[in-house]
């Protein structure tokens, strides 16, 4: 896949005041120095919510804060989002722990996949948040992809075809898997409620309410920026309102790579204290499982958006 040729990339820094930002990669990402989160400043946020939206994805280097600290900075952004996977660490139910224990061994760890946070919720969460405390020496990074980008560089014959298409969002697929990943291991089963899946985690799923899904449109607006990105991806698309599966297919399957093509990316190398921020508005992500033999340990709040248009 190739880009539309004629499309400027632009991911450079704003010159704020209380902030710096240092551009990740020429699609999308940016380091934000000069804060620690625990004792960030009304006008610091406000210029680290700015470059939220500028750059898609932003992270901070050696943070050293408590659940509670993230959990009042989460709250800045609004309310906290319901949770489809887990109920959260003991004392902080919004705060949701994301670990793989150094011995385990799982097809699928969370986040596995392209995708963005619980599309197939009525309102997906805007803004997720992830922070690492213990992370492999190598391995597990996260990569990201600028759907925005990827919408501004498609014909305009394309925008228009794709404009009035609603996605069928569900979380079959990874029910399915966690339910092989259960009987394999002869856990309990997913539908009973409470089980462990993606390794070691503590899962808790309304499972059928995921299975239903929502519909969203194809191409949402950012209820800020104005801009319009493409809301597809390849974990949690199932069809298109209106279409046969076959006419779904070969559109989405073309969407699906259009969006996550290399020059459209940045990646993460996580680190202890790395305390990472992303839109879901306007980016979808891809979590790897390739650090067997080494514990890894984030922690997770988002942010309940609205619903998508």
């Amino acid at each position: 896949m190739k880009v539309h040729p004629t499309r400027k990339f632009d991911n450079t820094a704003k010159n704020y005041q209380h902030i710096q930002a240092l551009p990740l990669a020429a699609a999308m990402g940016a380091e934000i120095r000069g804060i620690d989160i625990s004792t960030i400043t009304d006008a610091q946020f406000l210029e680290v919510e700015d470059a939220l939206y500028r750059h898609k994805m932003i992270y901070f280097r050696d943070q050293d804060f408590s659940h509670a600290d993230q959990e009042s900075f989460s709250l800045r952004f609004g309310e906290f989002a319901d949770d489809a996977y887990t109920t959260g660490v003991d004392g902080h139910r919004d705060v949701h722990p994301v670990i793989m224990e150094a011995d385990t061994r799982a097809e699928m760890v969370f986040g596995n996949g392209w995708h963005v946070d619980s599309p197939f919720m009525k309102q997906p969460p805007s803004v997720s948040m992830l922070y690492g405390v213990e992370v492999p020496p190598y391995g597990g990074d996260t990569i990201w992809a600028n759907s925005v980008l990827a919408y501004n560089c498609l014909s305009d014959t394309m925008k228009a075809i794709i404009e009035p298409l609603k996605i069928h969002f569900s979380a079959k697929s990874v029910v399915n898997q966690l339910k092989k990943e259960a009987d394999d291991k002869r856990k309990k089963d997913v539908d009973g409620g409470r089980t462990k899946g993606f390794g070691d985690m503590e899962l808790d799923m309304r499972t059928q309410a995921m299975i239903d899904g929502s519909m969203h449109p194809l191409v949402r607006t950012h209820p800020k920026s104005g801009e319009r990105a493409l809301y597809v991806d390849e974990t949690y698309t199932h069809g298109i309102e209106g279409l046969t599966a076959a006419e779904s297919a070969g559109l989405l399957n073309f969407l699906k790579e259009h969006v996550s093509q290399p020059a459209f990316t940045c990646r993460l190398k996580w680190e202890p204290g790395t305390f990472v921020l992303w839109d879901n508005r306007g980016c979808c992500h891809h979590a790897f499982n390739d650090y067997d033999g080494y514990r890894r340990a984030l922690y997770r709040t988002t942010v309940k958006g609205e619903v998508p248009a």
